[in-house]
């Protein structure tokens, strides 16, 4: 499976380690074509499973074993990052951030969605994708508009994370 594994709030706070470091760790337990990108935990890696639970797993136990951090992993195919892009509803806006919203479950993007209510689409705007919330914030307000206040609430259970669609595309260039 060429997936990616998205590693949430790395090199951020006190969770800090060398992207090399990781990528040789990985590889030391048997990932493959091991590639990061950008410093912000985002690792592209082929596993002989194609069980995203077995890889997230797996990279998981890497990082508690040689870093010491207890690092939520959400592992999603190489394809569904594609996907996601290219089903992104909301046009560019370069005074906007666009972000895609990744789940370890279905049931954590409902919650989210269930969450959102009824924003106001002057300041946000969430969408149901395929396996995806889309969330769009103006710049500056990503931590402090409706959505993303409840979104960072429900976050910290580390059951979902979200990407900036610049950087998907960045992963999907690399991949």
């Amino acid at each position: 499976m060429r997936a990616v594994a998205l590693l949430r709030g790395v090199n951020v706070g006190g969770v800090r380690f060398a992207m090399a470091d990781l990528r040789s760790a990985l590889e030391a337990a048997g990932f493959t074509e091991v590639r990061t990108v950008l410093a912000s935990g985002n690792v592209l890696l082929t596993a002989t499973s194609d069980d995203a639970a077995v890889v997230s797993s797996g990279v998981h136990d890497v990082i508690l074993d040689r870093f010491g951090f207890d690092v939520a992993v959400l592992v999603v195919d190489l394809a569904a990052v594609r996907s996601a892009i290219e089903g992104y509803p909301f046009p560019p806006d370069p005074d906007r951030h666009a972000y895609v919203v990744f789940a370890a479950a279905p049931a954590a993007l409902d919650e989210l969605l269930a969450l959102a209510g009824t924003v106001d689409s002057g300041i946000e705007r969430v969408e149901r994708g395929d396996g995806v919330l889309y969330w769009e914030v103006p710049k500056g307000r990503t931590l402090d508009s409706p959505f993303g206040t409840r979104f960072g609430q429900r976050a910290k259970s580390g059951a979902v994370t979200t990407r900036n669609r610049n950087t998907l595309e960045k992963i999907l260039a690399v991949g």
